[in-house]
C-alpha cells in the first residue's frame, strides 16, 4: 500500500495438459486479489478470486490478466460481489482487466456483482483480446448503490476483439459527476442494475442469431463478428441476475 493507494497485480494462464485437460501454469494473486483454483468440471479449469481486503478504494489500482492457450478451457468467478469504496486516498480507483483467448481455447468469465457504494468512484476497464476459434462468456453486473444508499460514479468501458477486429466498444458512466442522462430513459430510466452478456462463438459466423427484445428490460443485440451481446437493467441485482441467466440459457 502507498500513499496512494494500494497496487494489486494477478495473472492466470490456462493451458492444455495433454491428457483431455487444462493445467494452470501460472496462478498468482496478490493483496486483495487473491487466486484459488477449485474443484475442475470436465476438462476445464476452475478459478475463484477471493476478495482477501477491502475494496478498490480511491486511489487504488487493481488489474488482473487471464490468458488461455490453444485447447484450455477456463472458468473464472469471484466469491462475493466487488465493492467500490471511498477511500483516504483522493483520486478514483482502476480495476484493469485484460483477457486473451487462443484459437481453440475457451472462457468463461462469470464474476459476481460489482456495486458502486456511495462516494466512491471507480473506472473499469475490461479488454478481450481473441483468436478466430476462440470462444468467450462474458458477464459484467453493476449495482448503483447499496440498499437505500446513493452510487458512488462508476464508469465501466468494455472492448471485445475477434482476430484482431473490434466488435464491441462501449462505456457507460453512471452517479454522480457522470454525464448528464445516465438516469434518464434512455439509459436506466431509474433502474439501479445494469448488466451485459457478451457471448463469441465460431458458429455464430454461419448461423447468426437474431436481433430480439428479452421482455421489457432486456434485448440481444448481434455484433459485427461471430458474438453476440445481450444488455439489461433491472431494479436490483437479484433480477438482473435472472434476466442475463434466462439469456445464457437460451443461447446455449
Amino acid at each position: 500500500m502507498t500513499a496512494t493507494g494500494v497496487r494489486a497485480q494477478a495473472r492466470i494462464v490456462a493451458r492444455a495438459d495433454g491428457r483431455g485437460g487444462t493445467a494452470l501454469p501460472v496462478l498468482d494473486g496478490e493483496g486483495p486479489l487473491a487466486l484459488r483454483r477449485t474443484r475442475a468440471g470436465g476438462d476445464e479449469a476452475r478459478v475463484m478470486v477471493v476478495g482477501a481486503m477491502s475494496g478498490p478504494l480511491g486511489g487504488d489500482r487493481f488489474s488482473l490478466d487471464a490468458r488461455v492457450e490453444e485447447g484450455a478451457r477456463l472458468h473464472v468467478g469471484s466469491a462475493a460481489a466487488t465493492i467500490a469504496l471511498p477511500g483516504q486516498a483522493k483520486g478514483e480507483a482502476h480495476y484493469d482487466v485484460r483477457l486473451d483467448v487462443a484459437d481453440g481455447g475457451e472462457l468463461r468469465w462469470l464474476p459476481e456483482q460489482l456495486i458502486s457504494a456511495g462516494g466512491s468512484d471507480l473506472n473499469v476497464t475490461t479488454r478481450a483480446e481473441l483468436a478466430a476459434g476462440a470462444r468467450l462468456v462474458l458477464r459484467e453486473e453493476q449495482v448503483l448503490g447499496r440498499v437505500g444508499e446513493e452510487p458512488g460514479r462508476l464508469t465501466s468501458r468494455l472492448t471485445v476483439r475477434v482476430a484482431g477486429r473490434t466488435v464491441l466498444d462501449q462505456e457507460l458512466s453512471c452517479g454522480p459527476g457522470a454525464p448528464g442522462g445516465w438516469d434518464g430513459p434512455a439509459v436506466l430510466a431509474g433502474h439501479r442494475s445494469v448488466g451485459q452478456l457478451v457471448i463469441v462463438r465460431p458458429e455464430f459466423t454461419k448461423q447468426p442469431v437474431a436481433a430480439r427484445m428479452l421482455g421489457e428490460c432486456a434485448a440481444l443485440v448481434p455484433l459485427a463478428g461471430p458474438a453476440v451481446l445481450v444488455s439489461a437493467v433491472a431494479p436490483d441485482a437479484l433480477a438482473l441476475r435472472r434476466l442475463l441467466d434466462e439469456a445464457l440459457t437460451r443461447l446455449a
